[in-house]
């Protein structure tokens, strides 16, 4: 038999107050807690970071002054190249189509395919019989003409000619001159000769072939300087410049770089991309580049020759802020800086260290501001 439960007595008259309601956490105290937690975890590990990692690293400095072995390395002092990048075509600097200017059957071809030539170098022969005798017989009616001026001339001295057959051998005159002239300049066109010093292509005619104005008969291209054309956003029109330096490099070549200069930007700015053409002149003396090559272009804005530089693993960031870890007297000292630019593996220091100076580039987690270290010497090869 189940025996009753003691109840607190009352008063007599008196009632049971009321028991107040149990609350429940609504999710939005939960969202609360968890967000007090997680900064208060995170200020922990950063101050335990700083500290060297609380109890164990403090304990084991005051028991002992152990040293935390890390690496170090000296800063850098090098140059930094400030740049834009681009991408264009490389172009000769001159590039023609030869062929031909008056029809004739190819007599002779005188140079050789990929040959570099000179200025007013011979290249094809066209046969020239018809045009020699056009212009015999247009001097042999230029000669009867210089004749029959003369005559008309005295004629009209001596009072026996009219001033009207004058008139009339003076045109014959001019008009065989012209036939003359004519004639001579349509012998000269049967030789064609290279318009500027290059390097011949690849030719498109044989001995023999019978050729009309217009028909393309070999390419002739200068390829030293050549020229390259790329495009740079509007924002970036005063940082390219005539005169200003840039540095291509070609997937052809890998690892070596060509250096030029800018000589003409287009006075037209692209309104679909909000962008300007820029075209600079590259010295290629030795021949490696050629004409048609994809090109990575970086405009030079600046030249850094003394900058700091340090190892990227040695940058501790937090927040917006970069920390490095210097070693001075044995200790590390946490250290901030401004850094700029980065480049393989490396970060430029603007402010904050100095050269001479060593900064921790690994064991940045087992080390706080004020750590004994001691540095591990580099492997010797």
């Amino acid at each position: 038999m189940d025996q009753p439960v003691d109840q607190p007595r009352l008063p007599l008259g008196a009632e049971m107050p009321p028991q107040a309601p149990r609350r429940r956490a609504g999710p939005v105290g939960i969202v609360l807690v968890l967000l007090i937690l997680a900064g208060l975890a995170g200020g922990g590990y950063w101050y335990l970071f700083l500290r060297g990692q609380g109890g164990e690293g403090d304990a084991a400095q005051q028991a002992g002054g152990f040293a935390m072995p890390v690496e170090a390395h000296p800063v850098r002092i090098g140059e930094v190249v400030v740049q834009v990048q681009a991408v264009g075509s490389l172009m000769s600097n001159e590039s023609v189509l030869i062929a031909a200017e008056v029809p004739g059957r190819v007599q002779k071809i005188d140079v050789e395919e990929g040959a570099a030539v000179k200025a007013g170098t011979p290249i094809v022969e066209l046969d020239s019989d018809i045009y020699r005798a056009e212009l015999l017989q247009a001097e042999a009616s230029l000669a009867l003409s210089e004749q029959n001026h003369r005559r008309a001339a005295d004629l009209v001295k001596q009072g026996a000619g009219t001033q009207r057959a004058l008139d009339e051998a003076v045109a014959s005159l001019t008009r065989d001159q012209a036939t003359v002239a004519l004639a001579r300049a349509r012998l000269g066109k049967t030789r064609i000769v290279a318009p500027f010093d290059g390097n011949l292509g690849l030719r498109r005619v044989s001995v023999g072939a019978y050729v009309n104005p217009g028909d393309p008969i070999i390419n002739l291209e200068q390829i030293d300087p050549l020229k390259v054309d790329f495009r740079v956003p509007e924002s970036a029109l005063g940082i390219a410049s005539p005169g200003r330096e840039i540095a291509i490099t070609v997937d052809a070549m890998p690892g070596q770089s060509f250096t030029g200069r800018i000589y003409a930007v287009d006075p037209l700015v692209d309104e679909q991309g909000r962008s300007v053409v820029v075209r600079a002149s590259i010295p290629n003396p030795d021949g490696a580049l050629r004409p048609g090559l994809f090109a990575r272009v970086a405009v030079i804005v600046e030249r850094r020759p003394q900058a700091v530089l340090v190892p990227e693993r040695a940058i501790v960031p937090f927040g917006e802020d970069s920390y490095v870890f210097r070693v001075v007297d044995g200790k590390a000292a946490l250290t901030r800086v401004a850094t700029g630019l980065r480049r393989q593996g490396e970060v430029e220091i603007l402010e904050g260290l100095a050269e001479g100076d060593v900064v921790v580039s690994d064991g940045l987690l087992k080390i706080g501001d004020g750590s004994p270290v001691s540095v591990i010497p580099e492997p010797t090869s």
